[in-house]
């Protein structure tokens, strides 16, 4: 007879508001005493939780977690994650608790129910599934985010990344370097592997595809944080030397006001510290010392009267050279007799001379940034003309030390810089010199003294802290990963 009577609650769902108020709180009360009802009562719950009342919706999305037992765990974790898609921000967020509830009983059932319908499901669910796992998995206790159930991440995540969009790519990175079995050294490692991959760095580069040259930067950018003295960034900087820096003046970007070139050379400068050992070292250090030069101008020729004969003093780009130089010390140092055994006497001349008349033309340049920081601490350094003036004296600083260091006989690899766009070590006796603002990160836009020109006129204000999470989805034709994600299957597959 009690079963009749649960069945009459079931049918409830197609009465009035009152009978369906009524039932979206009794079917989950009473649903472990009719186990051979369940598949009948969790469609009865589902009908309510798309009913038109949105209280009735509410309160039978609230039930939903009593349903989560035993084998109905990853069906209901599977409806949870399709709810996501929900615009009521009440409903969103009961969506949310009901989800985090159950993974508290069974982690890998309720991910199992998140990765189907991240691997299977709409794209707006897709996209939420995604979300609810990068902003939420942190939340979680360590005995929920057992060894075991990281690893199931793990895996699940190598399947979801065969095929993502840029947006998500940057997502799933967040997510896994988040997981504490991979806070390793060999957990650094396997993640390394998994940027290398979707960076795809086996293939031809072609930087007049914006996308191609897009993916490389969107990629490296996830990769410079993991690197260290044990997790080489060997493979990328090959990568960057053999094919990015000679096609450096030809790569095109679909970021709008973004100096594309600087922003390769900052990450080559961020990754050289960490590189390993290169197979073409001699070739990669040549490759690295001619686009150097480009950045070195020859003194400008002078007349016999002594006078500058009609040239145009050149422009330095300071903030290339600061990358470029600091790339050719870092790996300079591995074969620190390059300059003097592996070029002729007449380059070497030649780069001295560029040295020399670059390193004039920052003695200048210091002083007069020097001259107009002089006496301004606190609120005065924080106006954006002082702060980009602080910047500028952080790059010129550095690249001073490093100039120094290039012209001892023979050439030193000895100091250290700290780059202008990075954090200042506290213990580094290097940076005695260094202004005191540490925290802008952006180049200079401009400067007042003449013989100081940013490149292409212009510096992006954001450059020093660019983020590439802002951007939008890339489901153009990108062929493997980046591109549409082929025939997924659409509508709800409760």
């Amino acid at each position: 007879q009690h079963k009749d009577a649960y069945q009459a609650i079931l049918d409830g769902v197609k009465g009035g508001a009152k009978e369906k108020r009524l039932a979206a709180q009794f079917i989950p009360k009473f649903f472990k005493h009719f186990p051979e009802l369940a598949d009948s009562a969790i469609n009865a719950q589902l009908d309510l939780c798309e009913d038109e009342d949105v209280s009735i919706r509410r309160q039978a999305i609230k039930e939903l977690p009593q349903f989560a037992t035993g084998d109905n765990l990853p069906r209901v974790a599977d409806i949870l994650t399709q709810l996501l898609q929900s615009d009521d921000s009440a409903e969103f967020n009961l969506v949310n608790n009901a989800l985090l509830s159950i993974f508290k009983m069974d982690a890998k059932g309720t991910l199992g129910g998140l990765f189907s319908q991240i691997l299977q499901g709409e794209d707006i669910v897709r996209e939420r599934a995604i979300k609810f796992l990068s902003t939420k998995l942190k939340t979680l206790p360590e005995e929920v985010m057992t060894k075991e159930v990281e690893e199931f991440i793990l895996t699940e995540s190598k399947k979801v990344l065969e095929d993502v969009t840029g947006e998500e790519f940057v997502l799933f990175m967040k997510i896994l370097s988040g997981l504490k079995s991979l806070q390793t050294v060999s957990g650094r490692q396997q993640l390394v592997e998994l940027v290398a991959e979707q960076a795809d760095l086996e293939q031809t580069f072609n930087p007049a595809d914006p996308d191609c040259v897009d993916r490389l930067l969107q990629c490296t950018r996830q990769a410079v944080p993991l690197f260290s003295k044990n997790v080489h960034s060997t493979k990328f900087v090959t990568y960057f030397c053999e094919h990015v820096l000679p096609n450096l003046s030809s790569l095109t970007t679909p970021v709008e006001g973004l100096d594309i070139q600087l922003e390769v050379l900052k990450l080559l400068a961020e990754m050289s510290s960490f590189c390993g050992d290169m197979e073409k070292l001699e070739s990669n250090l040549k490759k690295l010392f001619d686009k150097l030069l480009e950045y070195m101008p020859l003194p400008p020729e002078e007349a016999e009267n002594g006078e500058n004969a009609g040239n145009e003093e050149p422009k330095l780009q300071f903030s290339y050279v600061e990358c470029l130089l600091y790339s050719f010390h870092q790996l300079g140092r591995k074969l620190p007799d390059f300059l003097t055994a592996k070029l002729n006497a007449e380059k070497l001349k030649d780069f001295k001379i560029r040295l020399q008349y670059f390193a004039r033309g920052l003695q200048v340049y210091i002083r007069q940034l020097r001259l107009a920081l002089q006496g301004k601490t606190g609120e005065a350094l924080k106006t954006e003309e002082n702060k980009i003036k602080v910047v500028a004296l952080k790059i010129t600083n550095n690249i001073n030390v490093l100039i120094k260091d290039l012209f001892h006989i023979p050439p030193s690899y000895k100091s250290t810089v700290t780059l202008s766009w990075k954090p200042v070590q506290k213990a580094d006796p290097s940076q005695k010199r260094a202004s005191e603002d540490t925290t802008s990160s952006s180049p200079p836009k401009k400067a007042s003294a003449q013989i100081y020109n940013p490149p292409s006129g212009k510096y992006s204000s954001n450059l020093g802290s660019f983020s590439y999470e802002q951007r939008g989805g890339f489901r153009g034709g990108r062929g493997r990963g980046w591109g549409g994600r082929g025939n997924r299957s659409r509508g709800r597959i409760y």
